[in-house]
């Protein structure tokens, strides 16, 4: 089934910044109860701005599946959609925010063997759907952000902004993403299309 997006389901790159600052700044923040979500938020929701999984993909990774070795620092997803396994690129920031967290786990008495959840559920298991999407929303209202936005217009927007950083490589964001079809990850090139923007400037006034 093909792809139904438009410009209304991209954040931009203010709402970006406005949900990374608020999130980092929460788990920045000392605490006084020992709480450990604003930690685990953060992490959660850089991955999903910075490496587009999708929510199923984000709650099932595990310690393994962080692959932090310089220039081929890497998430795994073992069992992404039709069952595929991919390495998904990492950048340098989300790259030592993970490698940080991972620490953070290990002082906050977390399980950190290979098949342990990178993110952890209060009941120690993986987190499920509903949980990420709730967090999202929770700190997207906070810095202003419509309700028509959830967790996976992060997917959305990742793949947005790649398209147009990768200077329009539509096979990279299709591999980053785990597309099956190139048809699929076209969708994006069409809504971003420049001509576009150039042509309705052209339209006589």
């Amino acid at each position: 089934m093909p792809l139904d997006v438009t410009h209304e389901d991209f954040l931009t790159p203010e709402q970006v910044q406005r949900l990374k600052d608020r999130c980092r700044a929460l788990a920045d923040a000392p605490s006084v109860d020992g709480r450990k979500k604003p930690v685990r938020d953060w992490a959660i929701l850089h991955v999903a701005l910075d490496a587009g999984l999708r929510v199923s993909e984000i709650c099932a990774l595990q310690i393994r599946d962080v692959i932090l070795d310089g220039a081929h620092s890497s998430l795994i997803v073992r069992d992404g959609k039709g069952h595929r396994k991919r390495g998904v690129r990492i950048g340098t920031a989300l790259r030592a925010h993970l490698a940080s967290f991972v620490e953070w786990k290990a002082a906050a008495a977390e399980p950190i063997s290979p098949r342990s959840p990178l993110f952890l559920s209060a009941r120690g298991g993986h987190l499920t759907r509903t949980a990420v999407y709730r967090l999202f929303r929770q700190h997207a209202t906070a810095v202003g952000i419509p309700k028509r936005f959830s967790i996976h217009s992060c997917r959305h927007t990742y793949a947005s902004m790649l398209y147009r950083a990768s200077g329009f490589n539509l096979r990279l964001v299709q591999k980053q993403l785990g597309h099956r079809s190139i048809q699929t990850t076209q969708i994006y090139a069409d809504v971003l299309n420049e001509d576009a923007v150039l042509a309705v400037e052209r339209l006589p006034q």
